[in-house]
């Protein structure tokens, strides 16, 4: 180890007396070996494909050479600038055919639907895909605003995004016709029926003015505004310990008896009454001291 060390100073002191001439010519052509890097650097291949919108803005500060190189990258498809009319309308389709079944489960009558596909997260740098397949996830509702899966089956790099999706659902709603404050009681003359976006809030809308004379406002509501379930104050039908109707129904059948409410019956809520054979059994409260029992 001594001796290979004193070889290498030695040979360090030989340099240290290189003339200046001669060490003038080393810096010169050290600095040509580093203005032709960049140049080297950009036409070398890089490990993956890139995405040629990435590389246009280094290129420009360049020069020409490099644009031959981004001539032959593929183009950022996956970009939310980039994507496609036909994928767009791959995924406008599927949310419209999913919003359409929800909105025959959620409205008594027919209903018009718009469904407006929103741009990917700009930050998002995806590879380039020959192939994206919209989808859509388990347990989302296509309601209001919600999203679509987007994910690439054919590329150098699979992946997986979301795409925001608005969903909106005009039918026929009830709306107050002036603005009321909370605590209002509320009257014919109060209520109208116009149409409103079902899918603005998860909350269903009334449909019927009849239903709501009477009720008292939760909360406040602006003219125009729809009325929905939470905006009313909850009815309650009866009290425990009250003799209330109780109405079994089944397929093809219903049968009725009196019993003994055991927790208040709230409009929308469970309530629990005793038969008078002294079963013990969950129903809902749909009028004054009734309740309903499904079998």
């Amino acid at each position: 180890m001594t001796s290979w060390l004193a070889i290498l100073v030695s040979r360090l002191a030989d340099i240290s007396v290189i003339s200046s001439p001669l060490a003038h010519h080393f810096t010169a052509w050290r600095r040509a070996v580093l203005a032709t890097l960049p140049a080297v650097n950009i036409l070398l291949p890089p490990r993956k494909p890139r995405c040629a919108r990435a590389d246009r803005r280094g290129a420009a500060r360049i020069g020409a050479a490099a644009l031959l190189v981004l001539a032959a990258l593929p183009p950022c498809t996956a970009r939310a600038d980039d994507l496609t009319p036909s994928v767009l309308g791959q995924a406008g389709q599927m949310a419209l055919q999913a919003a359409t079944q929800a909105a025959g489960l959620a409205l008594p009558g027919a209903a018009r639907i718009e469904v407006t596909p929103g741009t990917l997260d700009p930050r998002l740098r995806l590879q380039p895909c020959e192939r994206i397949e919209p989808y859509l996830p388990v347990g989302v509702r296509l309601w209001g605003r919600t999203r679509v899966g987007l994910r690439c089956l054919q590329g150098l790099t699979l992946w997986n995004v979301w795409l925001p999706v608005t969903v909106k659902v005009f039918a026929p709603g009830v709306v107050v016709t002036t603005s009321l404050p909370a605590g209002s009681v509320l009257g014919l003359q109060h209520l109208a029926v116009a149409e409103i976006d079902w899918a603005a809030d998860s909350a269903a809308a009334f449909v019927d003015p009849a239903r709501l004379v009477g009720r008292t406002l939760a909360r406040p509501l602006a003219g125009g505004g729809a009325l929905r379930i939470g905006d009313v104050k909850a009815r309650q039908w009866f009290a425990a310990g009250d003799t209330v109707r109780l109405i079994a129904t089944g397929p093809g059948f219903s049968v009725s008896g009196e019993a003994q409410a055991l927790s208040p019956g709230l409009e929308g809520q469970t309530a629990r009454v005793r038969t008078e054979g002294g079963r013990i059994v969950t129903g809902l409260p749909v009028g004054e001291r009734r309740i309903e029992v499904a079998l």
